[in-house]
């Protein structure tokens, strides 16, 4: 088993690699810092955004009406729920200042099914927000993709190369003893175990956090059409007002 240390460890070999197996290791070194960043920082913004979405949801049941969600989810502003919320409710206010007068007091909402037909609008609003937010909450994770994919084919490579190198050796020695074929194999073979340990990090990653961002995209689609549905059905209620 290879060691760390030593004239025949890992490092050592991969130091003493050719130009082009030595610029695949950069390479894939390289990619697997950045992947790893990108990990820590998406699951950081993720849960994050997770947790303060459970704190939004709890603010929007509690709060009598809009403007207590509004006031109360100031702070949550990683929270995908609330930056859906903020978006709704401007639409909704710009919408109902066409036709309610500015005094009106809560419960005074006389709309017709006409006018209610502006609902469509903030929809619109509300889909655009949710996508804008999934976006974001998706950037950087094409790059954890692309190392899960790739990386094992740019090892593959610079494995291939090395081997190509060590066979031209072995003919230019005209010897193929296992002394001379298993040092210049082994330093090859470090470039797939490279590519693997970029990889495999990276794959896993990728599919905790993208499962993570369905299910947050999941609880954005719930939460626009209950949104929808207080707007729509419980205008002027006594129970929820939307002023």
């Amino acid at each position: 088993m290879p060691s760390l240390n030593g004239p025949h460890s890992i490092v050592s070999m991969a130091f003493s690699t050719g130009l082009v197996v030595g610029g695949v290791l950069f390479t894939l070194v390289v990619c697997s810092v950045v992947s790893w960043a990108v990990i820590l920082y998406k699951w950081r913004v993720i849960r994050r955004a997770s947790m303060q979405s459970r704190e939004f949801l709890e603010v929007f049941w509690k709060s009598k009406n809009f403007q207590g969600v509004a006031a109360g989810s100031k702070a949550l502003s990683e929270s995908p729920l609330a930056e859906i919320f903020r978006a709704g409710y401007q639409e909704w206010r710009r919408v109902r200042s066409r036709f309610v007068r500015p005094d009106a007091s809560e419960g005074d909402e006389d709309l017709s099914t006409e006018q209610l037909g502006n609902i469509e609008s903030i929809q619109r609003t509300l889909r655009r927000t949710a996508d804008a937010e999934v976006t974001r909450l998706e950037r950087m994770l094409i790059f954890l993709a692309t190392v899960a994919s790739a990386a094992p084919f740019v090892g593959l490579f610079g494995t291939v190369w090395g081997i190509m190198d060590s066979f031209r050796e072995i003919g230019a020695v005209g010897s193929a003893n296992l002394a001379v074929v298993a040092p210049g194999i082994s330093e090859a073979l470090i470039a797939t175990a490279t590519g693997l340990a970029a990889a495999i990090p990276a794959v896993v990653a990728y599919n905790y956090l993208n499962n993570a961002i369905k299910i947050l995209s999941t609880e954005m689609e719930a939460f626009s059409s209950e949104f929808l549905n207080i707007v729509t059905h419980h205008l002027g209620a006594s129970g929820r007002s939307v002023q």
